[in-house]
């Protein structure tokens, strides 16, 4: 779309319209209590779709949804529910088929969203570029009656090429078709569409027994009672049904929490002038665990675009937090915030939780990356250790793209734990580009595993790039001969086509979900432990993996900050072995 359309209140929430080429959208948002202006459930919420008998007025749309239990699921996860009909002459009759893919083409998630509707917000040009139908692909739900039912029945029951996550293309076949008083027998290409049969008769019944996977057969449809036994679980984010583990079933609390933060003066966000702003957060940690004392916390940051339960489910650090028992904050919309506004979350969180102060640590993927650098580079004090993922702004310049406000890091040590994927067609690591060079000649000097070289190129923001290019010289690297001086113009003669010098040891780990294999570079500074760890993951293109987060999390679990400001931990051994095999 390339407006907004024009949205109507009607009771309890509101509609809107919007003709395509080969179908017509009505979009029903009920309200909600899930503050949801602040807090995105999109990642996580079912995309409701209804292919309508006939086409519904607004007051119809909203009379079925309540009639059929869509409008509290949607209500669940602050979300919508779409109705879809054709725009052919005599309706599901002679619609064309391919009126999924048309849908497939205007839906989106976006961190930047409003009754219904994905705004596709561009914040490098500060424009709205594109207006979609707000909801995720990969836990899409069918629903048919009658005559839309069977046209699902025919035509929907298998693969379709899509765009998965992270732009990959990728089968984006619904996650789950109810289909109710069929009146054909469906047309099953595919065995892993789950199906809700409603009100069937035996006959069609006993084809999707033997030709279906996943089935579920009622006399009468409860849809949101249907979804949280049955559909719930199911996902396809890059093309594999999957099945997502119930983690609050499992003891796990999933607590939404907000902060009214004063406005820090780097701050180019979209609070950018403001006194002060609210801050969004989910948290995530077991039932029990503050009464066991106190839990290391972990804040990680999502990618532009993205949002909390993104970087929480899908680059897995709630299940994570599940296993390894720490709390887990993933903030909401972080690039509103930055990493001195963070420092007062924490401040904030140490009251609300019991906090090992000793352990906090930080995490982020894409812009997330770029945040956890800027936490590394102004306010160090904090962390235990990080792990930026997969992004480098050049250094002294933050997650903004603009020079940091704050006094650059060039003394205090923060073990880090790096890692990007090596066919990713954006910058992320050392053979890529000049500032992903520096960034990782800054972290190898902080930390005491390389020695300042003479006259290396830089991209370093104006007032940095004096200090990057005379060098760190870190008080734990005596003894340290190593330099990392590799020029980015001879990386065909590299000893390591990566990272342009090899390290201490070298650590690999396979992934079995994803068939790729995670290299780990391993740094000794002077002292002889590892406070470096750098990663590259095969066949991985821009994205954040729950295996890489894994073995993140085992590397900065190794250190503590004490009180008076020194890192405990790191003993190369205990290093090496942490990570999965």
């Amino acid at each position: 779309m390339n407006e907004m359309p024009k949205v109507t209140g009607v009771a309890g929430g509101a509609c809107w319209e919007h003709t395509f080429e080969r179908f017509s959208a009505l979009c029903y948002v009920p309200e909600n209590d899930k503050d949801d202006k602040l807090l995105n459930y999109g990642f996580v919420a079912p995309y409701l779709l209804v292919f309508s008998e006939k086409k519904y007025s607004f007051e119809e749309a909203v009379s079925f949804a309540k009639e059929k239990g869509f409008e509290s699921l949607a209500k669940d996860f602050a979300t919508s529910v779409v109705f879809i009909y054709p725009t052919s002459a005599n309706g599901w009759k002679d619609a064309d088929p391919k009126i999924f893919d048309e849908i497939l083409e205007n839906s989106r998630i976006n961190q930047y969203y409003e009754d219904g509707v994905a705004k596709c917000w561009n914040r490098f040009t500060h424009k709205l570029e594109e207006y979609h139908i707000r909801g995720a692909l990969f836990r899409t739900n069918l629903f048919g009656y009658g005559e839309s039912a069977d046209f699902i029945a025919k035509n929907y029951l298998k693969h379709f090429k899509g765009q998965g996550l992270w732009f990959k293309d990728a089968d984006s076949a619904a996650v789950t078709c109810i289909l109710e008083k069929l009146s054909v027998i469906p047309d099953v290409e595919a065995d892993d569409i789950p199906v809700i049969s409603v009100g069937n008769s035996d006959e069609i019944n006993a084809v999707l027994k033997e030709k279906v996977k996943y089935l579920l057969i009622k006399d009468e449809s409860d849809v949101r009672a249907d979804f949280y036994a049955f559909s719930r679980k199911f996902r396809r984010m890059l093309g594999q049904l999957e099945l997502d583990p119930d983690l609050e079933a499992e003891g796990m609390v999933i607590e939404p929490g907000s902060e009214t933060l004063k406005t820090s003066k780097d701050n180019a966000g979209d609070d950018k002038g403001t006194e002060e702003h609210r801050v969004g957060y989910f948290a995530f940690y077991n039932k029990g665990i503050f009464d066991k004392g106190p839990a290391p916390l972990l804040l990680a940051f999502h990618g532009g675009g993205d949002s909390a339960f993104y970087i929480s489910y899908i680059s897995g650090w709630a299940n994570i937090a599940h296993r390894h028992n720490f709390l887990l904050v993933a903030i909401e919309h972080h690039l509103n915030s930055t990493a001195t506004e963070m420092t007062d979350l924490i401040e904030r969180l140490k009251k609300k939780y019991n906090i090992d102060t000793t352990r906090i640590y930080c995490s982020g993927f894409s812009m997330g990356g770029c945040k956890s650098w800027d936490f590394i580079a102004e306010h160090p004090a904090y962390l235990a250790a990080a792990a930026p993922m997969d992004a480098t702004f050049e250094v002294g310049v933050n997650v903004f793209g603009q020079p940091s406000l704050y006094e650059f890091n060039s003394t205090v040590p923060v073990p880090c734990f790096y890692a990007g994927g090596e066919i990713t067609p954006l910058p992320e690591l050392p053979f890529q580009a000049q500032k992903c060079l520096d960034r990782i000649k800054y972290i190898l000097e902080l930390n005491g595993a390389a020695v300042p070289c003479e006259n290396p190129e830089t991209t370093a923001a104006e007032g940095i790039a004096d200090i990057m290019k005379s060098g760190i010289s870190s008080k734990l690297a005596s003894g340290i001969t190593r330099k990392y001086d590799v020029k980015l113009e001879n990386k065909d003669n590299w000893e390591n086509k990566i990272w342009g010098i090899n390290g201490d040891e070298t650590v690999k780990s396979f992934d079995e979900a994803r068939q790729a294999t995670l290299t780990i570079e391993l740094f000794k500074n002077g002292e002889g432990k590892c406070y470096n760890a750098l990663g590259s993951i095969s066949g991985q293109g821009h994205e954040c993996r729950e295996h890489t987060c894994e073995n993140a999390w085992r590397f900065m679990s190794n250190f503590r900050r004490l009180p008076d400001g020194t890192i405990e931990g790191g003993e190369f051994e205990n290093i090496r072995s942490s990570f999965t095999p």
